[in-house]
């Protein structure tokens, strides 16, 4: 089957402003170095210092320290002058519908449109022999987190040199510890969507499932929940002769992984994707000896916000009944890491809007694009409307494809420049039509 996709090579990078396009060797810069200082969750000094030291430089106003490690800054648009705010004003007053008190509603604020960007590293060895390969032992941006933060800092700085071209606010959040054990939860809890409040948020993610110059951006679920569990199966270890005066831990696990999978099959409603995986299970310590304890760790992950707490009840029902089946117990802990991701259909309109003048339409757009990934921009999402789309970054024509979390993982830093266009278009539309 012939690609419905661009070629990488015929990108049409006129569609980028010469503004941004001017700032692109900067980006790579700023990417590369990032890239040569990779941190895990938390630990994100160094990222955090250079990204604070480079909003110094623009003057540009923003917290650090958020969350450990993370750093918000604010960008107010001055693109309409007093008289033109007062008009627009004016005319929501004359449209304004009497509240109950009789009173008319209140002129709205400018509007605050929030961008996030992830900063952290992934526990890996890097296998990339470039110029700018992780300095740090076992640490690897292998996700793209770099490019994010690089296209996060790249956005500040040309809306504060064009605040003209907007009139509400801007609020960058650099967020830490996205891949565990998730930094939005305690940002949220330390305001950052507050003073002033954010009305709508967007983000973007690297994406080497698709290639260079397509976005993939639709309403509804784009990532799923996950949901995690260890378990430990508890039987009577004995000799693999006598096994009639054993509880045979390895073969109740084997049962159970077996049936774990019957809840996606038979529970759950087939228009509805979800999956289950095992993907530890450790028992024995010798080929003769029948293993006393098992223990299995899993992930669960599902689209539909509904199924909350469903997995969680069936998984236990059926290790329950196996284990009481072969005369085992267990220990079960279960525990909910990130909710869906879910975009909210007006924002995620408007991304697919700035899409279409980003890149070549229609073959540049991808619908349908979801992922059984989770991402806990999700915790944003449930706050307050908004949109998280993928941005095409592979290049196969310069061995640039390797998945995500590969230790040679690696993206065409083009897609740098159209982050930011991406990003800079969706600030100048949603702040000048709202």
């Amino acid at each position: 089957m012939v690609s419905t996709f661009p070629n990488p090579s015929s990108v049409d990078l006129s569609r980028i402003r010469l503004a941004i396009r001017s700032l692109q060797p900067q980006l790579v810069e700023w990417r590369r170095r990032l890239h040569q200082q990779p941190e895990l969750g938390f630990q994100e000094k160094l990222t955090a210092e250079f990204v604070s030291q480079k909003l110094q430089e623009w003057e540009i106003e923003h917290q650090t320290g958020i969350a450990h490690t993370g750093i918000v800054a604010t960008i107010k648009g001055k693109g309409q002058d007093s008289e033109t705010i007062q008009n627009r004003s004016t005319e929501r007053l004359a449209l304004s519908v009497p509240s109950a008190s009789g009173r008319e509603a209140e002129v709205q604020n400018p509007k605050v449109l929030a961008i996030r960007a992830d900063i952290d590293a992934l526990p890996i060895q890097e296998l990339n022999e470039v110029p700018y390969k992780s300095q740090h032992d076992g640490v690897m941006h292998a996700c793209g987190h770099d490019g994010h933060t690089a296209i996060a800092l790249g956005t500040a700085y040309y809306l504060q040199q064009h605040r003209q071209d907007f009139s509400g606010t801007v609020k960058i959040i650099f967020q830490p510890a996205e891949e565990s054990p998730g930094g939005a939860k305690p940002m949220i809890e330390a305001g950052v969507l507050k003073n002033p409040d954010v009305d709508a948020i967007i983000g973007l993610h690297l994406w080497n499932n698709l290639p260079l110059g397509t976005v993939g951006v639709r309403a509804g679920a784009l990532m799923a929940a996950v949901e995690c569990f260890n378990c430990t199966i508890l039987g009577k270890g004995g000799h693999g002769a006598l096994p009639h005066q054993t509880v045979d831990s390895v073969v109740v696990a084997a049962q159970i992984v077996n049936a774990l999978q019957t809840i996606v099959a038979r529970n759950v409603n087939p228009i509805d994707s979800a999956v289950v995986t095992v993907g530890e299970l450790h028992a024995g310590t010798k080929r003769n000896v029948i293993a006393d304890t098992a223990r299995m760790s899993a992930t669960v992950r599902y689209f539909n916000p509904s199924l909350k707490g469903f997995f969680n009840q069936r998984v236990e029902q059926i290790i329950a009944g196996i284990c009481q089946s072969y005369g085992a117990s267990y220990d079960l802990e279960y525990w909910s890491l990130y909710p869906p991701v879910i975009n909210d259909i007006k924002i995620a309109e408007l991304v697919q809007t700035v899409a279409e003048e980003v890149v070549e339409t229609p073959m540049g757009i991808v619908p349908e694009c979801q992922t059984m990934a989770a991402e806990d921009m999700s915790f944003f999402l449930q706050e307050v409307p908004g949109c998280y789309f993928f941005l095409g970054s592979a290049n196969p024509e310069k061995d640039l494809a390797y998945p995500h979390h590969h230790p040679r993982f690696d993206f065409d830093e083009t897609a740098l420049g159209m982050g930011v266009e991406m990003f800079v278009r969706c600030v100048e539309n949603y702040l000048i039509l709202n």
